[in-house]
């Protein structure tokens, strides 16, 4: 249960952050749940207004033991943004902390505190021709997004947060700040200290501040689904269109036909693009976009498809074209409908591209054989190697829990066996830390431990402790 906060522990942090900084009671349970996993209880919330409140607060926290869980929009999926179920934890909310500082069009960069959220900062360099090209489902905060180290559908064009970032401001775990905030794309003098923050969810500090680099705007676009003529035969369509357009290609995506058929079973409002045919097995959503207006990149797209299917080995069966805004909104709305299909067993995995269909095949196949009643509604990023393996339970009952790590165990073998990831994009958190220390080659575990015993010899920051 948790412990009420004490009267002079909330006087101190009403003097560090304000006294609408401080946040308990029913008003804090929005900050205790993540979106999909993590739900525990929090000493408080502290939402800090800028940067010198924060790093305050967090030499504060150092000096009184307390144990911090830094917190962005709370999107992610692995539950290293909510506290544990102990109650002794403070949430330090950066959502506060949103205000863009500057968006330089000739650099084609943007400074922005750690709160200011991606639809936020897309609206503000729009009129400037220029997005940050990281398309989610979500809407995360800029900090939270270098925190996981997010990549999303256009990561095959455009590359993930480390990528994107050139500068970052965070505070240590002693509160000491730390700047690395010149934005330089080439910047040789030794070890990337900026980089140490990216993808370890918090754990070595508090990002407070960054500098990323933006892209402009794709004027025009073109989408197509495509009926591969077997999954084996997906790289081959990949390698090619690769080969005839290179970064015109912006979006890569599969789609096997139980998440798209669930889908559109839970949106009416969303047409059946293959009606009155059958959905194909198995689905490729390609988008290929062009910075200039007139490129006439449907007709491109379309000829292509076209000498796809009529080459002496048809690589796909059919294709169809049709409104990007349409096609997508299929594509985003996948997880969401999985949801009401039942107990959902999620995997965000990779593995090399050449070895996606072999993976794909190995653990469906033990799927099958082991846990027939789950169905595999999987998707993911073909182009980079990634796949959302989400296998749906529909009634599920009995030992869920002991069966669903026993559905896990099987999974991340499978991965193993082909060198893949247990984790593509969305980190560790506590969902994946038992999996982490198995799978973690450990000369790479005591490397990250002896990192975070320096920084944070107490282990009073984030929600997973890898020391």
């Amino acid at each position: 249960m948790t412990q009420p906060l004490s009267p002079a522990l909330r006087a101190d942090l009403q003097r560090l952050v304000g006294e609408d900084g401080v946040v308990t009671g029913p008003e804090a349970h929005v900050y205790e749940r993540g979106y999909r996993h993590g739900a525990g209880r929090a000493l408080a919330v502290v939402r800090p207004s800028t940067v010198e409140a924060t790093a305050a607060f967090v030499g504060y926290a150092a000096r009184q033991g307390l144990r911090i869980v830094a917190q962005g929009a709370n999107t992610g999926l692995v539950g290293a943004s909510t506290p544990g179920p102990d109650g002794d934890q403070i949430v330090l909310s950066l959502e506060s902390l949103r205000r863009i500082e500057a968006l330089d069009a000739a650099d084609r960069t943007a400074t922005v505190q750690a709160g200011v959220r991606l639809s936020a900062l897309n609206a503000a360099a729009a009129p400037a021709g220029l997005w940050l090209p990281i398309d989610l489902g979500a809407d995360p905060s800029i900090g939270g997004m270098v925190a996981t180290n997010t990549g999303g559908t256009r990561q095959l064009r455009y590359g993930g947060m480390r990528r994107r970032l050139l500068g970052l401001e965070a505070v240590l775990p002693d509160g000491t700040l730390l700047r690395e905030m010149r934005g330089l794309r080439k910047d040789n003098v030794g070890i990337d200290v900026k980089q140490l923050f990216v993808g370890t969810g918090g754990s070595l500090g508090v990002i407070t501040r960054a500098i990323v680099e933006l892209a402009p705007v794709l004027r025009r676009t073109a989408t197509a689904l495509v009926a591969p003529a077997s999954i084996a035969a997906i790289p081959a369509i990949l390698r090619d269109i690769e080969s005839r357009v290179g970064a015109m290609l912006t979006a890569f995506e599969g789609i096997s036909c139980e998440a798209l058929a669930a889908t559109l079973r839970r949106h009416p409002s969303l047409a059946n693009p293959f009606a009155p045919d059958p959905i194909p097995p198995y689905v490729l959503l390609i988008e290929f976009g062009a910075t200039e207006a007139d490129r006439e990149v449907e007709e491109l797209l379309v000829a292509l498809l076209a000498e796809l299917a009529d080459s002496p080995v048809a690589l796909i069966t059919d294709a169809r074209v049709g409104a990007p805004e349409r096609i997508w909104a299929i594509r985003h709305a996948i997880s969401d409908s999985l949801r009401h299909e039942g107990r959902v067993i999620a995997f965000d995995v990779s593995v090399t591209r050449s070895r996606l269909p072999a993976f794909r095949a190995d653990v469906v196949g033990r799927l099958a054989e082991d846990f027939p009643f789950l169905r595999v509604c999987d998707f993911g990023h073909w182009g980079d190697g990634g796949l959302h393996l989400n296998l749906v339970w529909p009634d599920a009952s009995g030992d869920v829990c002991g069966t669903e790590w026993r559905v896990r165990d099987l999974v991340y073998t499978v991965v193993e066996a082909h060198g893949g990831s247990f984790s593509a994009e969305h980190g560790v958190g506590p969902i994946n830390l038992s999996v982490y220390r198995r799978y973690t080659p450990e000369p790479c575990q005591r490397l990250g431990s002896n990192l975070k015993t320096l920084l944070d010899p107490h282990a009073r920051l984030g929600a997973v402790h890898f020391a």
